[in-house]
């Protein structure tokens, strides 16, 4: 049945220029149309809030104000964000219409994707995501429904913004279950959002485009987040045995439970996807997903099996027709009725050769199986598994547990698998050992002495010794050289996480303390500030001002400040004070006159002497009235 039709901003025009054409999908929080702006002819895509929610003030201005900053967000792989506004009941917002479908649409349809499909989509994902999070949003939704392929083969990424409006945990009701399944475990837990819950949300969607599943489930939206927050997501090669181990590593690296073992953004986590995918084969890469495992591949299975090639043999072998149709089928066809039956026997020396044939078949058959895959088994998944876990379905495996090696991983938490020697998946002889490499955890590296250093010094020391150059402040010194490091936080000595960025305090040298030049003349401000160290760069614009002509005016850096030798001073020069009209005052009430003077832009001062101690009227004037002075300068009342 067509919903659209019981829709009623279906036909409507919104704001004087939407016209509503037709709905495409209904969310938690707004619903979705296609419209097309009547203004620019163009067709957009028109999310407009739910009345429930846009009866709610501070979440509609919450929601406008994320819109205005999503809209500066400029990526090939966001939806565009073209304009908001409201109607009404109606709040919106226009968005680039994407015709194609949704990552869910792919998934719903096809089950698993090759890994080289899941890279295609992955990659354009966290690009955009990685533009965001440097531009300081965090998405909080991510999920396949948010993810769009046009029809073009673009991928694009919708929803930047609507859910960073919402300051609470997304809703966990049924009705949004999907959402449910790719929360961080610090976003159930506590509500902490930062770049590394769409970290997770993506290495969820990994896990799913890659098995065509999601890792998490259970009867109820508070199973699953139980199990976000107790159980490690598991690696893709247990769901779908034969991928490789670099893609469980990263999917174990994107989900990590402990939010400082991700990756720290899109953008990091970009780069581990893109190592992984340059380091596997084309065979790697475009391995069968599991819907065509189970169309093909296990029936391949069963015809390699001892008993289908026996009895598949009895369809081959000559019957007589008087013999018993059952013969004629395998043990995986139901068989027909059996005929009615009749005097005639087959001869015995008939009825011996079927038997021999089916012996022979089942000895033949059971041997080339024992030599070919009796004496050997896959070895299990163990990545990310602790080091007991691995031990124990080694055994059950039949294998054996080899030797233990210990490494760093940034990646992989302390403890756990980091690979195996045969690799996942290998084929290994029965009771064969399997080597193991399992991780200390992030190595830790102690913060270098780089004080006294030159900075770019500092930085290069600091990458030997695989950490990161942090932010540089600068300040004034007295003791260290300008250009060189004062400190680092952390300081040196201190351990730190192999990666973690140190901070870097940098001399600006001794400071210059900048002297007062306005009224100066440019030779004389030049001079003396040059003399002090500073550079001096002399502005294109003069302004009138109190002082002469060709005089400082003003100065960038105030007067008595401390700058930095080498900083420059910019001197913007005067034009001379601007003339005004001085008013005629004479014979007027004191008051009055130093009103309308003032007002006129000019300073009054009064000259009273003996005689005028007690007299309130204004005798003469210092310029007289019709003449010009300049604009601030003070003219003089001779009062009597």
């Amino acid at each position: 049945m067509d919903t659209t039709l019981h829709d009623p901003l279906v036909g409507q025009v919104l704001d004087g220029r939407y016209r509503v054409d037709a709905r495409i999908a209904v969310g938690g929080m707004a619903t979705v149309y296609r419209a097309v702006d009547t203004r620019l002819d163009r067709v957009l895509a028109l999310k407009v809030m739910h009345p429930t929610l846009a009866a709610d003030a501070s979440f509609v201005e919450r929601f406008i104000r994320e819109a205005k900053s999503v809209a500066r967000l400029a990526h090939p792989n966001v939806v565009q964000v073209f304009d908001q506004g409201t109607d009404g009941p109606y709040v919106y917002l226009a968005m680039e219409y994407v015709a194609g479908c949704t990552l869910r649409d792919v998934l719903r349809e096809r089950g698993a994707l090759q890994p080289r499909a899941a890279f295609d989509i992955l990659e354009p994902v966290l690009a955009a995501l990685g533009a965001a999070h440097r531009a300081g949003f965090v998405h909080r939704d991510m999920k396949p429904e948010n993810v769009l392929i046009g029809d073009d083969g673009r991928v694009k990424v919708a929803d930047f913004g609507l859910v960073r409006s919402v300051d609470t945990v997304t809703n966990t009701t049924g009705a949004v279950l999907g959402t449910v399944s790719y929360l961080a475990p610090e976003q159930i837990e506590n509500g902490t959002t930062d770049p590394r819950v769409d970290v997770y949300a993506c290495g969820v969607m990994l896990y799913e485009m890659l098995t065509g599943d999601r890792p998490h489930q259970g009867d109820s939206p508070a199973i699953v987040l139980y199990k976000h927050l107790h159980e490690d997501v598991p690696p893709p090669s247990a769901a779908v045995p034969g991928l490789a181990y670099e893609l469980d590593e990263l999917v174990a690296s994107a989900t990590a439970r402990t939010p400082d073992l991700r990756p720290y953004d899109a953008v990091a986590l970009l780069a581990h996807a893109r190592e992984v995918r340059g380091s596997l084969g084309a065979d790697q890469l475009d391995a069968v997903p599991p819907q065509a495992l189970t169309a093909e591949h296990l029936g391949a299975e069963d015809r390699t099996s001892v008993i289908p090639r026996a009895l598949t043999m009895l369809r081959s072998l000559p019957v007589n027709e008087d013999e018993p149709d059952v013969l004629r089928t395998s043990r995986f066809e139901s068989p027909p009725p059996l005929p009615r039956r009749r005097s005639a026997r087959p001869p015995r020396a008939r009825l011996w050769t079927i038997v021999a044939a089916v012996l022979l078949v089942f000895g033949v058959g059971a041997g080339v199986w024992y030599i070919n895959s009796g004496q050997f088994t896959k070895v299990p998944p163990l990545v990310t598994k602790t080091e007991a876990q691995a031990r124990e379905r080694l055994e059950t495996a039949g294998l054996e547990t080899g030797q233990v090696k210990h490494a760093y991983s940034d990646t992989v938490k302390r403890g756990s698998v980091i690979s195996s020697d045969p690799e996942v998946g290998e084929r290994i002889r029965q009771n064969g050992s399997v080597a193991l490499t399992v991780s200390d955890g992030p190595q830790t590296v102690r913060v270098p002495d780089v004080e006294g250093y030159r900075l770019d010094r500092a930085r290069t020391v600091l990458k030997q010794e695989g950490l990161a150059p942090g932010m540089v402040t600068r300040e004034f010194s007295e003791d260290v050289e300008a250009g060189f490091v004062i400190s680092t936080d952390p300081d040196a000595g201190t351990t730190r996480r192999s990666g973690t960025a140190i901070a870097l305090t940098v001399s600006k040298g001794s400071p210059v303390e900048v002297a007062d030049v306005t009224g100066a003349s440019l030779e004389d401000a030049r001079a003396e500030l040059e003399e002090a160290g500073l550079k001096v760069r002399v502005a294109a614009e003069q302004v009138t001002s109190e002082f002469d002509k060709g005089q400082v005016a003003r100065q960038s850096l105030d007067p008595g400040s401390e700058a930095a030798e080498g900083d420059t001073v910019t001197l913007t020069l005067s034009k001379g004070p601007e003339m005004v009209e001085v008013p005629d005052v004479v014979g007027d009430n004191v008051d009055d006159a130093k009103a309308e003077l003032e007002a006129a832009g000019f300073q009054v001062d009064e000259d009273r002497g003996l005689l005028g101690l007690f007299g309130d009227t204004v005798k003469k004037q210092s310029v007289k009235g019709g003449k010009t002075a300049p604009k601030g300068s003070t003219i003089t009342l001779e009062i009597r």
